[in-house]
């Protein structure tokens, strides 16, 4: 089944190029356009108030703790990551990379759509997310090397919100966690989900 908002080109037209696709997310700023694997692109409107707070506060805590860690940096969800092995370009809710891995890269490489997997990241569900659909990204960014993922889905009903951690060996669903810990990957760091589950306005 086709991802929802994904729009596929006929099989006839050549996918967009690197830098196609580029111009294309800079001509539509104000849209946060991602590709599959398979090339199909997936045109996303900007988001409402609950998710724009809820990835909000996660990259600012994720930023809080990696100033003062000093390993590695943050993006939020507008930096795209084109998977190494895919054709896909994925933008996270939040996302660490470490510095040795970035330093690797030109500054050409850095301008755009950075040509690697995050190490760590966090997506979070919003309304109109399929969950077959974040599932799917999940994979994708664990078969590029992705070393710890969470996939969290938040929900009205409490006894409905879950926590998908992923890593190369396994994913484990938490239901309803009230934290969640990245160690050792990211030493001491520690999501409090009170506010992800219920933003307090």
């Amino acid at each position: 089944m086709p991802e929802a908002g994904a729009l596929y080109l006929p099989a006839d037209v050549p996918p967009l190029t690197e830098d196609e696709l580029f111009e294309l997310c800079r001509q539509n700023s104000d849209l946060r356009i991602e590709r599959t694997a398979e090339g199909g692109l997936i045109v996303m409107p900007p988001s409402g108030g609950y998710s724009g707070y809820r990835g909000s506060r996660v990259t600012h805590l994720l930023r809080a703790w990696a100033e003062r860690d000093g390993s590695g940096e943050v993006f939020d969800s507008s930096t795209g990551f084109r998977l190494p092995g895919s054709r896909a370009l994925r933008s996270p809710d939040a996302a660490w990379v470490r510095r040795e891995r970035l330093a690797s890269l030109t500054r050409s490489e850095k301008q755009r759509f950075l040509p690697l997997c995050p190490d760590f990241l966090m997506e979070i569900a919003s309304p109109s997310d399929r969950p077959a659909d974040l599932q799917q990204k999940m994979r994708e960014y664990r078969a590029a090397g992705l070393a710890l993922g969470w996939l969290i889905q938040p929900a009205d009903h409490p006894e409905e919100r879950r926590v998908e951690v992923w890593t190369q060996e396994q994913i484990t669903v938490l239901s309803a966690p009230t934290t969640l810990s990245a160690d050792p990957l990211l030493p001491g760091f520690t999501l409090d989900l009170a506010s992800i589950w219920e933003p307090q306005f």
